[in-house]
């Protein structure tokens, strides 16, 4: 078990990193302007679950692999450009329903949850983030590495969702008072298709 000391400074140095708006943020906050706090909330949860996979991978060594691996840092960048462009070009293709007010299309629960999932398990900028962060606050001395890995994964996993909740729920609130307008509707859909594409490009430019 890492020291309370450790615990402190990484727990400071996490929530400076976490309250930058990055691509997690990004998604959040367009699902929580596209469908509201409870989208949003179900997205965070989605995007977190898909964290603990990041942290398994880096407690048994995987991410020492998209580390060190071109080959499979490659593979694991492009499905996730794939992904992001799927979801941009589907955004950007959607038909404005013209000037009258009507319901904005409601994805199902399941559907946003694996959807935040499958965005950030196919993120290798967070693979690679957490096998170069965590094992800055791991002490050989103090036991095992891979519990600390874990005790600090956990850590960051819930101070994550307290930040990202906030987003969602900040977004939600500002959205909330024009979403009844088909107009501003359709340039929330052609925003979140631009966040979903420049996350792609963004993607593509990482370097294994």
């Amino acid at each position: 078990m890492p020291e309370i000391s450790t615990l402190v400074v990484f727990c400071a140095a996490t929530l400076a990193l976490l309250i930058v708006p990055g691509p997690a943020v990004l998604y959040i906050v367009t699902r929580s302007v596209a469908q509201g706090t409870a989208a949003g909330l179900i997205s965070v949860a989605g995007v977190h679950v898909g964290s603990v996979v990041h942290v398994a991978a880096a407690a048994l060594g995987i991410s020492a692999l998209l580390a060190t691996s071109a080959t499979a840092f490659t593979v694991v960048k492009y499905a996730g450009v794939a992904y992001l462009v799927w979801l941009g070009v589907r955004k950007l293709m959607r038909r404005g329903g013209g000037e009258q007010a009507v319901e904005l299309p409601v994805h199902s629960k399941r559907r946003l949850f694996w959807e935040g999932v499958v965005v950030n398990v196919l993120n290798p900028k967070t693979a690679v983030f957490f096998l170069a962060f965590l094992p800055q606050f791991a002490d050989p001395s103090a036991g095992p590495i891979a519990p600390q890995i874990l005790v600090f994964g956990l850590l960051w996993i819930l101070l994550g969702m307290a930040s990202d909740g906030t987003y969602a729920m900040l977004a939600a609130a500002v959205a909330g008072r024009v979403r009844g307008s088909a107009r501003v509707r359709r340039r929330l859909d052609v925003g979140s298709g631009v966040v979903y594409l420049g996350l792609a490009a963004w993607l593509t430019t990482e370097k294994a």
